[in-house]
């Protein structure tokens, strides 16, 4: 009798417009990519309510008692991007760039990511389309050792169009508050290093898919000669994930301190990013010939009739990290970047003046 009046009552929902035995086949769909992420911090708690890891005070990139405790914590999405995503039918991809937007964030203040989590609200749960998200987004976590302990699953068809979904990332790490990186010891002489993006990453793309009539499948699946590739998949080049570099870089550096800031290049482009980390009394100033500007951004300030200036505010035009450091490291930093694969540049430079950003 019991089973009889679930049914009834499951009957009803989907009715309604939800399918409780899609959202379950989705979750046993996805729970391989989760556990693929999970690290040895992580404690096995099946069919819990909430995702847990040990602190055992042994966390950060030093690996020791930490003296002054602080948890960190971002959260961010991916945009309009989905909708390049959902139109070309490749999910995968916008799932790392989810984490990627987060985890960038947190390791600029030199805090490792430790967990994640992730929010899918979609018009209709198809399972096949929620596990490839969650692939990505699993292999994210993998990129950069973050372990995805939970997320949550809507249906919403009152809320989404047909097709449609969002998705929103939640990462938390734990770092020492004497060790973080806030910017604070920039100061006049120091050198700005560049790190390529891999294109737009996860910013702009309201801009770039009118710029560039990106609204049918018919126009992203159009080569591009310039671009190499067909417009949709160059739109859908994943976020970079910077977390194993900058790890990298603290390890040989932080205890002389010479990395005093590091910008994650997001909305607001390359001058609001680096501004904010900027203290009273310091410019930077960067010369854009310094670094390669991906053909995208060209094709989106032609097609666009987008001026140079803006172009700027919007987009990273290139950069994907800025770290700024000491003069007498710099080139030592240069040439670790070098070996890691990086291919960095130097960009610009810290000089006396009113708190801001030019951009020759």
């Amino acid at each position: 009798m019991k089973g009889s009046r679930e049914r009834e009552r499951a009957s009803a929902y989907a009715a309604s417009g939800v399918d409780i035995d899609a959202g379950d086949a989705a979750v046993d769909a996805i729970m391989k990519h989760v556990r693929s992420t999970y690290g040895p911090k992580v404690l096995k708690l099946e069919d819990g309510f909430a995702g847990l890891v040990k602190l055992d005070g042994n966390e950060g990139l030093f690996k020791k008692n930490l003296r002054q405790p602080v948890l960190a914590s971002c959260t961010d999405g991916v945009g309009t991007k989905l909708k390049i995503a959902i139109a070309m039918n490749i999910h995968d991809t916008v799932g790392i760039d989810l984490v990627a937007m987060s985890v960038n964030d947190l390791i600029t203040l030199g805090i490792e990511p430790l967990i994640f989590l992730d929010y899918i609200g979609i018009h209709k749960v198809q399972p096949e389309i929620v596990e490839r998200i969650v692939a990505g987004v699993a292999r994210g976590c993998r990129q950069c050792g973050a372990n995805l302990i939970g997320g949550e699953i809507a249906e919403l068809t009152d809320i989404y169009a047909p097709g449609d979904y969002d998705l929103v990332g939640f990462c938390a790490g734990v770092g020492d508050r004497k060790k973080l990186i806030t910017g604070a010891g920039i100061r006049p002489g120091d050198t700005l290093i560049g790190l390529p993006s891999s294109g737009l990453h996860s910013n702009g793309y309201t801009l770039a898919r009118k710029a560039l009539d990106a609204g049918s499948k018919a126009k992203l699946a159009q080569r591009v000669d310039e671009l190499g590739c067909e417009l949709g998949l160059e739109l859908l080049k994943p976020t970079r994930i910077y977390v194993r570099t900058i790890q990298a870089v603290l390890k040989n550096y932080r205890v002389k301190k010479v990395v005093h800031g590091i910008a994650h290049i997001t909305g607001g482009g390359l001058p609001a990013n680096i501004k904010r980390l900027l203290p009273n009394g310091c410019k930077a100033v960067l010369e854009k010939s310094t670094w390669r500007r991906p053909p995208i951004f060209d094709l989106i300030s032609r097609q666009g009739k987008v001026e140079e200036e803006e172009m700027y505010d919007v987009f990273n035009m290139g950069l994907g990290m800025v770290l700024i450091v000491s003069p007498h490291s710099a080139n030592a930093i240069f040439t670790q970047l070098s070996r890691l694969g990086e291919n960095p540049s130097v960009v610009g430079r810290i000089v006396r003046g009113r708190k801001s950003v030019e951009i020759h």
